[in-house]
Formats: structure tokens, sequence, C-alpha cells
């Protein structure tokens, strides 16, 4: 008797074989269109990477046909196709209903119809008191959920202007503006809510208060500051979605990070000239934007990073050339796509959409998803601690992380601490104690001989420093910040949670800021004093990966 060895199907084969058996029975008819790869995967249940490894055996049968940019299309069956796909469909061991296969020339089996959904009460709004009343007309749109909904922007130049206009229309219910600049003359020629009068005046209160003006029913709040040193995490943990309208790599790196960390998508759009494109990142689909990144990408960062104080001032800079109408075009799509994320729409998260005004020619590109990547990097369970960044010391802090995780946990600061220049040339030292955003590249020259002083920092804060006793914000911790600490096998992750309510309230140009949900409330105490690793409200972790 001869044993035969017993094969076992990979994932990918199995699930080739029940697409393939959903074609024979004509839920696909030839030509027609397949659902996205997402809609697939969740089905299916199945990863993404096993999903196009079936895809592709499926092509390869010559059962599938991708186009690239728009999906995968279903081909006719004749011939030694309908043979392999018979093959393909009987080697799933559990079919779930009996195949049937068609001879060839027949018509194909009617297309499968899909559950009815629950229809969408019927409501005739009235259009002259109700200013979103022809939304509800369209039939996916959820009106609730869109006035639910809390989008963070980046930037409030031509693209900012673009996306705060279009989101205040629609109604989305709460809008977070963030922009370090201010308004100047050569902004007036692209940028639609700005005026002449708003010379000088910081950009995203002057977009906040003009979208306000559009639509009196959002909820704005806008802040003065860079997205890389004055906006918490919290604030980026509590977004359904992020709109950049940036002009630079560091702060688009930036903003990429924090959303990956928090789990949150994020649409970024770039312009220049006549020339434009949009892309959707969305943590754990594909590329992110750090993957995109090339080689010499990579390393005119590397040398802009080599002197810190440098690389921080050249993100102050970055003023692209673009004409108001591509603004309007990328602006317009971003918002598109952040309105389809509000309502789990499906969207072509890790691709660029490039568009060409110079010839009216779109095209979509896939990105290369990169295992290494540096950003793939999501928070644990954040632990949220009745403290602000104002008032709580680094001591305040540490000593709750080291009840939580031993005494030789160490804290880390996301900005570098600058600690003293030193000049090589003088022999003198200068103690600083700031943050890398509060000293400038200028001030890093030595007063006496103009040299380039060496500079001292750090990140890592272990219980030994002589400065424990200033506060969090005081060493450029923003409000509503998460903060990592670590010993030497977990981290864990801490929010300063007492700012929750100055920090997001969406309250501007309301006369309050108590716009805060009961829900996300917390009651702020004194100084915490904890006795025992059992009152800790710290409690909770997360497993560093082997």
């Amino acid at each position: 008797m001869k044993i035969q060895p017993v094969t076992q199907k990979s994932l990918a084969e199995t699930v080739a074989a029940q697409i393939a058996a959903l074609i024979l029975a004509g839920d696909f008819p030839p030509h027609s269109q397949l659902p996205s790869e997402r809609s697939l995967g969740e089905s299916l249940d199945v990863s993404r990477a096993s999903l196009r490894e079936a895809l592709k055996i499926l092509e390869e049968a010559q059962l599938l046909e991708a186009r690239p940019g728009v999906g995968w299309f279903a081909l006719p069956l004749e011939g030694s196709v309908l043979v392999k796909a018979a093959q393909l469909a009987q080697s799933e061991s559990t079919p779930s209903k009996p195949l049937k296969i068609s001879k060839p020339g027949a018509a194909p089996p009617g297309p499968k119809r899909l559950p009815a959904a629950k229809e969408k009460p019927l409501k005739i709004p009235n259009l002259k008191t109700d200013r979103l009343g022809t939304f509800d007309f369209i039939s996916w749109w959820e009106r609730d959920k869109v006035a639910a909904a809390k989008v963070l922007v980046v930037g409030a130049g031509a693209l900012g202007n673009e996306v705060v206009k279009n989101l205040a229309l629609m109604g989305i219910g709460h809008i977070y503006i963030i922009d370090f600049d201010t308004v100047e003359a050569a902004n007036l020629s692209r940028s639609v809510l700005f005026r002449e009068s708003d010379s000088q005046r910081g950009k995203a209160a002057v977009v906040a208060a003009r979208a306000k003006e559009l639509n009196p029913e959002v909820r704005i709040q806008y802040l003065q500051g860079d997205v890389t040193t004055d906006l918490g995490l919290g604030v980026f943990r509590r977004m359904d979605v992020v709109i950049g309208c940036l002009d630079n790599r560091e702060a688009r790196l930036a903003v990429n990070r924090m959303c990956h960390w928090m789990k949150i998508p994020w649409v970024d759009g770039a312009i220049q000239e006549l020339l434009g494109l949009i892309r959707v990142f969305t943590p754990g689909q594909g590329a992110c934007y750090e993957c995109t990144l090339t080689e010499q990408a990579r390393r005119d960062l590397a040398l802009r990073y080599s002197c810190p104080l440098l690389a921080r001032q050249n993100i102050l800079l970055g003023k692209v050339p673009t004409t108001p109408t591509i603004a309007s075009i990328i602006g317009a799509m971003q918002s598109q796509e952040a309105l389809k994320i509000i309502h789990d729409m499906d969207v072509e998260a890790g691709s660029v959409i490039h568009f060409n005004g110079l010839t009216n020619q779109m095209h979509t590109t896939a990105y290369t998803h990169q295992e290494d990547c540096e950003s793939h990097w999501i928070y644990g369970e954040v632990r949220e601690l009745p403290l602000q960044a104002g008032t709580a010391t680094l001591k305040d802090l540490l000593d709750i992380i080291q009840l939580d995780l031993g005494p030789e946990a160490a804290l880390e600061l996301e900005q570098e601490l600058v600690l003293e220049l030193e000049c090589a040339a003088c022999q003198t030292r200068e103690s600083i104690l700031k943050p890398m955003s509060q000293v400038s590249f200028e001030a890093a020259h030595c007063p006496n001989c103009g040299q380039m002083r060496e500079v001292k920092m750090t990140h890592q804060i272990t219980g030994g420093e002589p400065f424990l006793d200033r506060t969090l914000a005081s060493l450029g911790v923003p409000p509503l910040q998460i903060l990592r600490a670590h010993n030497a096998e977990e981290y864990r992750f801490y929010e300063l949670t007492g700012d929750l309510a100055e920090a997001l309230h969406f309250g501007d140009f309301q006369g309050t800021s108590s716009a805060v949900p009961l829900r996300e409330r917390i009651k702020i105490g004194s100084a915490v004093k904890i006795h025992s690793p059992a009152e800790n409200p710290a409690v909770g972790k997360i497993q560093l990966k082997d």
C-alpha cells in the first residue's frame, strides 16, 4: 500500500478557490468589477496581503484582470479558462454551496442580489430654513455622523482655506485648525478666506473666524502654533480624520507619525503651479507617508537633521508657487476623501492621485509598503492622568511612571531638550535648558567668536536630573500630550488628560470653552499622591515585540 502525503493549501489558495466559486456561480459576471480589496478582505476575513496573493493566482489563471488605478475585473469563462476555474473552485475543501458550471457559449447566470440595505428614512427638508437640507437627498449621507465628526486641518494656507471652506459648507460638526504663520499680501491671490485687512493676523485664527461666518452651526477651534511641537497627541487621538495642507517634508513626516501612533487616517495634499496630488494614509492599510520617501529624500532629511537646530529652522521655510485654481481642485478632493472616511466608505489608502492641470490628466499609483518603516509603530493603551502640562513637574510624572514600571523606568520627551551650548574655540559653556523649538540656529553661534557651538541635549529623563522641579510645559511638552515611558522590557503611555477641557473644546467664537462632552471630562484634583501600585491611575501596559 502506498501512502499519499497529506497536502494543505495555503490561505491564499483557499481564498482564490472561494472567489473562483463565486465567479462560476455568476456573482461576478464577465467584465464586471469586483468589490474593492478592502471590502473583499473584510468579507473573507483575511489580510490584504493574503487577498492580493489570491487575486494574483486568479490573474495567472486568466479569471481576473487587474486595471491599475481602477480595480479587478472578471474575465469571460471560455474553453480552458472555464476548466481552470472549475478546478480552482472544486479545490475548496468546504464549499458554501454546490458549484454550477455554465457551458461555453451559454448565457452567464444572473448576478447575485445583495441584501437590501435599511432604507434611509424619507425626510422632506425645509430648504428655506435648513442650510444642509439638500444633503438629505443624497442616499448615503448621514447627517448625524457628519455633525458628530471631528476633523483636524493642519495648515491654513491656500489648501487649508479651500479645505476648511468645504468642511464648513458640508456641516462637519467639529473643525480644529492649526498653523504657525501670519497673513501677508502674497496670500491674497490664492486664499479665498483672507482679506487685505487681515495682514499680519494669524492664519489659523482668520480661517477659523471665516468658517464660523460661513456656517455658524459648526464648532471651531484654532491654534496659532507648530504641529510638530505645539499640539498634543491627545488631540490627534480624538479626531476622526486629519487633513494635511502642508508644504514641507518635516511637517508631513511629523503628522504621519502622530497619526500612525494614534491609528488615525490622514489625507495629504500638495500643490505647485498647475500640478497637485492627493493621498490617503490609513495605519495598517498599505504604505504610509514615510514609506513613500525616496532614498534621496531620506538623505536630504538626514543631512538637514545632522544639525537639529537648522532642521527646525528649515520647517519654517517653504514658499511654493501655486495658483488658486489648483488649490481649489486639490482642496476639494481632500475634503471629499475625508467625507468618505467619515462615512466609512472605501478609500484607496497607500495610493497617490496625480492631477496635471497642464494636460487635465489624472492617474493613480499605489505605493509600496515598507516593512521596516520607522513610522509603523502604534501606541498601546493610553492611561489618562489628571495632570496638566502647565502645573505638573517632571518629578510628578516620573513618580507615577517609576511606581508603575519600576525605579529604573525612564520618561521620553518627544522634543529634544537643549541642555547647554559649548564653544570649542572659546572654551565657554552656556546653560540653556529649553526645548529645541525655542532655540534658534543663530543662537547656537558663540556670541564671542561667532563659531557654531556644540549642542548638548537629551530627550530621556531618568530621575537624576537637577531640573526635575521644572514644569512639563516649560520643557516643551504641549497640553494634552501623551508621553512614553519604558523600562528594560516594555513601553507604557500616559496622557495629560487634565488639559482636556482647555486643549480641546471646539468653543472658539462661541463665548464658551465647555464644549467637551461630559463623558470626556475628568475631575481635576490637586497633587497626585500614590502610595501603592493598586492606587496608580496609570495601570496598564503594552509589551514590546521581540
